[in-house]
């Protein structure tokens, strides 16, 4: 059956919090969070009634939308799902629904192919091969690059309406280094993807407190906090991350050259994909190719070219030269007792 904007809204709303076992969710919580998201994505200020969320409850746990959610009250009070696992994200696209998206698909596809809607053209692929697999029940003919084990990606909506809205959070953060966990107030700006795993980056709250990149797999909890929002007045977002394989930099780092010689058999895989979108070739022999890149040293930097082996040999600059033999010396070190 066809459903309006605003109920779909809701039952979206209602199955993310669900979701989020991390929290208890009171039938207030459920109307509160529906009244937010109608705010955020429909303007609509009046908020959500009591009568249409059990509404929504009861027809998420029917089949006429084909949902059938496993929605249960515990302890007379909280809401949550009896299969941890499930979502209404999870069931298969009836017909109604696979008809919008053919429909979604072709606007898409007129957009292919402009320069300014070159971004589109990877979720153009999926969406039609989406769409494919539904309609013939078969495999996928593209297989993209995915990490079904990621941790984190829960925090990703609730952080990106944060920075809309210009709110701030509560984020309970332990890295791999620290000990144990600290929470402090923190201001979202950007959130950055980078080889499967997402950032967000932002500043904590704490006085003189630099900006901060968190990994959001190490992120422990996240809530609204009533602190003022601290904008960001300082940086450019859209060329913060220019500069850097990764994410990993400071605010006062600054780029340099980096010189790299390739060997032959694994100089085309460099020249089909760069390392960095500065990267130059600089020279090139019968034994191989000589590229330079611009950017800043950091730990993603090494991984990238400790990653070629012996293919490749780093010729500036010097700190980075040192602190690359010092890796393989390292290396070499642990296979002599092999």
């Amino acid at each position: 059956m066809p459903v309006n904007r605003n109920a779909l809204i809701r039952y979206r709303t209602i199955d993310s919090c669900l979701q989020n076992r991390r929290r208890k969710w009171t039938l207030d919580d459920l109307i509160e969070a529906c009244s937010d998201a109608l705010y955020e994505y429909q303007g609509i200020e009046t908020g959500v009634s009591r009568r249409s969320v059990q509404a929504d409850i009861e027809m998420m746990r029917s089949n006429k939308l084909g949902y059938e959610a496993p929605i249960v009250v515990v302890d007379r009070k909280y809401y949550t799902y009896a299969d941890k696992n499930y979502s209404i994200n999870n069931i298969p696209l009836n017909n109604h629904d696979m008809q919008l998206l053919g429909e979604v698909a072709g606007l898409l596809q007129q957009f292919k192919g402009f320069n300014h809607f070159s971004d589109l053209n990877e979720m153009v692929s999926k969406l039609e091969d989406k769409i494919y697999t539904q309609k013939t029940h078969s495999t996928p003919v593209i297989d993209f690059e995915k990490n079904e084990n990621l941790k984190g990606l829960e925090w990703i909506e609730m952080i990106r309406k944060a920075i809309v809205a210009k709110n701030s959070l509560c984020v309970t953060y332990q890295s791999f280094k620290a000990l144990q966990a600290s929470t402090f107030c923190f201001s979202g700006y950007l959130l950055k993807e980078y080889r499967n795993r997402w950032f967000v980056l932002g500043r904590s709250h704490a006085r003189n407190a630099p900006l901060l990149t968190l990994a959001l797999d190490r992120i422990q909890n996240i809530e609204e906090h009533q602190d003022d929002y601290r904008g960001n007045d300082r940086i450019n977002l859209a060329t913060y991350y220019s500069d850097v394989i990764g994410v990993t930099k400071t605010s006062n780092q600054r780029d340099c050259q980096v010189v790299f010689w390739i060997d032959a058999e694994n100089a085309p895989y460099v020249i089909t994909k760069p390392l960095h979108h500065t990267q130059k070739l600089l020279s090139e022999d019968s034994e191989g190719k000589t590229f330079s890149i611009q950017v800043i040293l950091n730990f993603e930097l090494e991984r990238e070219l400790l990653g070629f082996g012996a293919k490749l040999k780093v010729l500036a600059p010097r700190n980075l030269v040192k602190r690359i033999r010092e890796q393989l010396e390292a290396s070499l070190e642990r296979y002599k007792s092999v």
